[in-house]
């Protein structure tokens, strides 16, 4: 869980004339972060007296000291055990700042906590205790500034009481330290000595370290620069999902950064469709004259467009002039968390914002161990190493370089549902141009038949005839009835069975979102090739998405015929020999459509099938009727309307 500690009121954002600073503050297990956190809100007026009492009290009836880590080991514990196991974020004041001090824990075990809180900062201060030194682990948390963006690092050695305020010991440290950082690429804005327990540098410059005369840690929080204003930067909207009211497609998401207003000509990436901002809508409908016209970065937005354009979530909405990049390489320097190495042709989720991707580890560059500061060559990235890696996606993705916007810039990894790592975007290999067969140097090869030829020889033109619905609604059934009539009347047909090609083309995806839809562009791409070439493409997948069937819909394009196969989930149950469905109810098996996963049922649909109502000649029937209906047939229409069809 995490602890939110705020002592007193402080907006949540800055206002205008004082800007706020995200800071987090990270050092090896008892060197002293809480104490100091807890001096800084003393300092700064922001413990109550009768919090601070009441502590005391607690203390006394522990029957030992008492200390200011109490103030934010609130939880049992982490008293019990004397470390910090979450993350904190504390809010005050400085002469000139409202910060955000973001207490992440030291300890080695709680590193995937420590990069939680280290992802939100605009700085760091990194504390080292006086007796002890820099450690292997005061260098990995260095190092995990650096991987995560971190720039602005303050450094403060504590506990100088302990070595009796010796500033040898102390210039030894500063030395070394800023030396390291540096190599990193961080700058040091100063390195601060205190004794948090005796208040010495924390507000106040201290008697007994008349040789520093930097600045406190106080002046060092009000030095340091805010992060630019999110609205500052370019406009980026990932879409968070697409609604239906009434014959309006709203488009929702949060505006991360930049602004937008109506009227405004925007874009889709990685789709690259464009529109104009129509509307913004908002609830309860605002009385005429007072619509919502504009919104900045941090405002949830409801979006009417001027046109019909498929757009799906995971897409990031910019200005055409500032859009982020579409790609599907990018390389990525990573923190790795999961027990089992990352190695190249390791395949897993990449998620940026909305967006997700299966994706495959082509290249692992630079792998570094934090902990020994030795950077090696390697095909494999081990628990807590860092590594530059180039990720392979298998569909396009919108992105920016972290360096031009970390809203957009930051990914994290997922392998078995679970975060396995996470990182910067450092840059984007390839960007929209790459995905055309020019820029790759591709020469698509038409047939040498006509289309002409086709329909004189099989007698219609290509199409692809979707059919989707439950598992054992009776799709395979109807696609394998209609191919074998089509046949038999002289036609070209082609079965397409969703769990067909899971055992070979598709045998790399699962069945999370991501992979579905992948899914179902793979098919559609194939059913496209073929329907191009003369094919009549029956096509049968449970396709639950109605998304995913969108984006296969806008693949086809003209002669794609979506029909809905209709079934009682009691009688799909009752058709499963496999006995998948009752896997499912008992827990054995998950994401199973229709028990644990939604189906989106056709909107409008070409066809409705009804399984339980019609057998499946009358059903063929009537799929082959609608495709006589649209101009499918040629030659022999004729034998169709002799059949009565």
């Amino acid at each position: 869980m995490s602890t939110n500690v705020t002592p007193f009121a402080v907006p949540a954002v800055a206002a205008a004339d004082r800007p706020l600073v995200r800071i987090v503050i990270v050092g090896h297990v008892d060197h002293g972060k809480s104490t100091l956190i807890g001096r800084l809100l003393h300092e700064t007026g922001g413990i109550p007296a009768a919090k601070l009492e009441h502590l005391k009290a607690i203390s006394a009836r522990r029957g030992m000291p008492f200390e200011w880590s109490f103030l934010l080991d609130s939880l049992q514990a982490e008293r019990d055990q004397g470390i910090t196991i979450d993350t904190s974020q504390i809010r005050f004041r400085t002469p000139s700042r409202d910060i955000i001090l973001i207490d992440a824990p030291g300890h080695a075990e709680f590193l995937r906590n420590m990069i939680t809180g280290a992802a939100q900062a605009d700085a760091a201060l990194l504390l080292i205790d006086a007796a002890e030194g820099v450690r292997d682990q005061t260098r990995r948390h260095g190092y995990l500034l650096h991987l995560l963006g971190v720039k602005q690092v303050t450094v403060v050695v504590n506990k100088m009481d302990r070595v009796g305020y010796d500033e040898a010991v102390f210039r030894a440290i500063e030395s070394e330290i800023t030396s390291y950082l540096a190599g990193l690429g961080v700058r040091t804005s100063t390195v601060i000595p205190i004794s948090a327990r005796e208040g010495d540098g924390v507000a106040e410059r201290g008697a007994r370290t008349p040789w520093y005369g930097g600045p406190t840690v106080l002046e060092a929080l009000d030095g340091f620069d805010p992060a630019r204003a999110p609205q500052d930067l370019a406009l980026r909207m990932p879409v968070q999902a697409v609604y239906k009211f009434d014959d309006r497609r709203i488009v929702a998401g949060r505006i991360e950064t930049g602004s937008l207003k109506v009227g405004d000509e925007i874009v889709f990436q990685p789709s690259g469709k464009t529109a104009v901002v129509k509307t913004i809508e908002s609830w309860p409908v605002p009385p005429a004259g007072q619509e919502v016209k504009a919104l900045k970065a941090g405002a949830a937005a409801a979006l009417t467009l001027d046109r019909e354009i498929f757009v799906e979530r995971g897409e990031i909405l910019s200005l055409p002039t500032a859009r982020p990049h579409a790609t599907r390489r990018i390389r990525v320097r990573l923190f790795w968390l999961a027990e089992e190495a990352l190695e190249v042709g390791t395949t897993l989720i990449a998620r940026l914002a909305t967006s997700e991707s299966r994706a495959t580890v082509a290249v692992v560059h630079e792998v570094v161990d934090p902990g020994h500061l030795s950077s090696f060559e390697s095909k494999r990235i081990g628990r807590n190493q860092v590594g530059e890696i180039e990720l392979l996606l298998s569909r396009p993705i919108a992105a920016d370089p972290h360096g031009l916007n970390a809203r957009t810039g930051r990914v994290a990894l997922e392998i078995g549902g679970r975060i396995a790592g996470g990182g910067l975007v450092i840059s984007v290999l390839d960007g929209e141009a790459a995905h055309t067969p020019e820029a790759r140097h591709i020469t698509p090869v038409s047939s040498a038949m006509s289309n002409d030829e086709r329909i004189g020889r099989f007698g219609h033109d290509g199409a692809v005839v979707w059919l989707t619905g439950l598992s054992g609604s009776g799709k395979s059934t109807l696609a394998r009835a209609l191919e074998r009539r089509l046949f038999n009347r002289g036609g070209l047909a082609t079965l397409l069975d969703g769990d067909t090609l899971r055992a070979g083309l598709n045998s790399d995806l699962g069945f999370s979102d991501a992979d579905r839809a992948e899914n179902n562009r793979r098919l559609a791409e194939v059913a496209n090739f073929l329907k191009n070439l003369g094919h009549i493409v029956l096509v049968a997948a449970v396709s639950p998405s109605a998304a995913a069937r969108a984006r296969v819909r806008e693949i086809i394009g003209s002669r794609f015929f979506e029909i809905h196969v209709s079934a009682p989930l009691e009688l799909c149950e009752a058709r499963d020999p496999k006995g998948l469905y009752a896997k499912a109810r008992a827990g054995e098996i998950r994401g199973f459509t229709g028990i644990d996963a939604p189906y989106d049922v056709p909107a409008a649909p070409e066809l409705v099938i009804e399984t339980d109502k019609l057998d499946a000649t009358a059903a063929v029937d009537r799929i082959e009727t609608m495709l006589a209906e649209n101009g499918v047939f040629h030659r022999y229409a004729a034998i169709a309307d002799d059949a009565g069809l």
